[in-house]
């Protein structure tokens, strides 16, 4: 039986071309942008590993249903949904494209899940306190692009950090120097 691996992300905004001009994203196009995240994405995640996406899968879900699906479809893992501010539709329903995937489980707007002996609480949005904040609980979230740092154990997880570059990162790696 294969070992499974746990892996969080956030942000990758696929298809939209405008957010290369607002952050800061070393790409040329947004097929590169997309290109160079789907191969990150494989290049550590195994079909058989759980990948945590924190919201904002993709943009422009409704001129774009193929490939997004096509994109996820490349993209190995059984793939998890927090719900983020672009996964909504403008009545703020989870957009039929993003309904119509394949997730390992329903998207919800925050996800509950232990890894490495620790409980984890992850949303797209930041919180100052969370469920079992005060007995060492962990805290992961996007939606901010990294200007809104983390209190306690709480870090955002988005792609645009340096230490997560694009790429889903484990439970180790996004505590490291945080545990004790």
């Amino acid at each position: 039986m294969a070992f499974t691996r746990k892996f969080y992300i956030a942000d990758t905004h696929l298809l939209h071309e405008r957010l290369l001009g607002m952050q800061p994203r070393p790409f040329e196009t947004i097929e590169d942008h997309d290109e160079a995240i789907i191969e990150r994405w494989n290049s550590v995640v195994a079909e058989d590993d759980i990948v945590y996406h924190l919201g904002d899968f993709a943009f422009s879900l409704k001129q774009n249903a193929d490939r997004v699906r096509e994109i996820f479809g490349r993209l190995k893992g059984h793939k998890h949904l927090i719900i983020g501010n672009h996964d909504l539709d403008k009545r703020g329903n989870l957009h039929p494209t993003l309904a119509s995937l394949d997730w390992a489980s329903r998207p919800e707007h925050a996800l509950r899940t232990r890894d490495g002996g620790h409980d984890v609480w992850m949303a797209h949005y930041a919180a100052r306190t969370w469920p079992c904040s005060s007995y060492g609980s962990f805290h992961f979230y996007g939606h901010s692009h990294g200007k809104l740092p983390g209190a306690g154990r709480s870090r955002d997880v988005g792609v645009d950090l340096p230490d997560v570059d694009f790429t889903p990162r484990t439970f180790s790696e996004l505590t490291k120097g945080m545990i004790e």
